[in-house]
């Protein structure tokens, strides 16, 4: 640490900057895709219709039963081959993190929607309305409430759980973090920096949801 080298922090800081910017997007874009996906999946899970609700069982446990590395690495050499000539790894990174965050994402719904009182169902039906307008008036809107917590927890991990994507040429923070390491064989400027700023991205966003969830 007595030689600790801040030239080599200063020659990648543009290369941290942008790994940092991708991470941020790729952590977005896998949290909002995973809601939606994590909502859907949950609905189907609670279905009493077996053809509906297994197959939702089913990819959900796959995916939480199955390392993000993994998930990471088949979805670059075997999902987005199929549909484009060369991989592209931050295509593939979105959508690895999007549906493992969808599975976790659904079942921190479908716990928040079997939370509810089953009362709150039985007077929205007593009231006329259909089993769906109950479901997205009465129900959703406090089972969602009720989860918030979770929900921001699963975007602090996805920031980190982001961190992956470097295995398949995402170029977010690790992966420039890595390359400054190759090129000078010098953990602490590397790691350390990048630590600071994985740090400071959980505490501030952290921050911003305990407001949130206060605010609600």
């Amino acid at each position: 640490m007595s030689d600790f080298k801040f030239s080599i922090i200063q020659e990648y800081a543009p290369f941290f900057l942008s790994g940092t910017w991708l991470t941020i997007k790729l952590s977005v874009i896998a949290i909002l895709c995973g809601f939606l996906l994590g909502l859907v999946l949950a609905l189907l899970r609670i279905s009493k219709k077996k053809c509906l609700s297994f197959p939702a069982l089913l990819f959900i446990e796959s995916i939480r039963g199955t390392p993000l590395l993994l998930q990471l690495l088949i979805t670059y050499f075997g999902i987005v081959p199929l549909f484009m000539k060369k991989p592209d790894g931050v295509l593939s990174a979105a959508l690895a993190l999007s549906i493992n965050a969808g599975a976790y994402i659904a079942e921190t719904i479908r716990a928040g929607i079997q939370a509810v009182d089953v009362g709150q169902g039985e007077a929205a039906s007593a009231l006329g309305l259909s089993a769906w307008q109950s479901m997205r008036y009465v129900i959703l809107p406090q089972a969602l409430k009720s989860v918030v917590p979770a929900l921001g927890n699963s975007f602090v991990s996805l920031i980190k759980d982001s961190s992956l994507a470097s295995v398949i040429a995402t170029p977010e923070l690790m992966y420039w973090a890595n390359a400054a390491n190759a090129q000078y064989y010098r953990v602490w400027e590397t790691f350390i920096t990048t630590a600071v700023i994985y740090l400071f991205l959980t505490v501030v966003t952290s921050w911003i949801l305990a407001k949130w969830e206060k605010n609600m």
